[in-house]
């Protein structure tokens, strides 16, 4: 269906939150490439409600730093990316916000397609809303669900411990 599948594999496998980044501006085209990947995510019933506040502006990028507890590198990344949902109070009959999960799946289609592309990114779920919205005209009915930061890692930290797959899963009932 799909082409190769060991470097898609690679890319999970080496992907990491990066909290330092070169100064180095992203190029649009590889912007355009990490949106489409969100953009292509799949949601509840086909929602689509999310949408994304791309930040370059380096003032803009200070502000949200400090609306993330003071995060340097946020500011450092070339890009921040506010995730936000249009539709952040409708819940699935499990009883999980849709909002939430949708912006979730799309964000972490842009990590790894941002992986792809070697660059690197980090979720920022330290943040206050209610300091991000004004600064990036949000209305006050839309949920801001997460940051992404984005640009060119100016280093890879090392792969972090993963529980094995016999701690995490288990088959057709739960087991301790």
């Amino acid at each position: 269906m799909c082409g190769n599948q060991d470097s898609f594999f690679t890319v999970i496998a080496e992907r990491r939150s990066i909290r330092n980044y070169e100064k180095k501006d992203v190029e649009e085209e590889q912007l355009l490439q990490v949106l489409e990947a969100a953009r292509m995510a799949p949601s509840a019933n086909n929602r689509q409600d999310w949408r994304f506040v791309v930040v370059r502006d380096p003032e803009k990028r200070r502000r949200l730093a400090e609306a993330a507890n003071g995060q340097k590198f946020v500011a450092e990344a070339p890009v921040v990316i506010a995730c936000c949902s249009v539709d952040p109070e409708t819940r699935m009959r499990c009883g999980q916000p849709v909002s939430a999960i949708n912006v979730a799946i799309a964000i972490d289609h842009m990590t790894l397609a941002a992986a792809a592309l070697g660059l690197g990114t980090c979720w920022i779920g330290s943040f206050y809303p209610d300091q991000v919205k004004p600064l990036l005209n949000i209305p006050s009915e839309v949920a801001v669900v997460e940051l992404l930061a984005l640009g060119y890692p100016a280093d890879i930290p090392p792969a972090r411990p993963r529980k094995n797959l016999d701690e995490i899963v288990y088959y057709e009932e739960w087991k301790d």
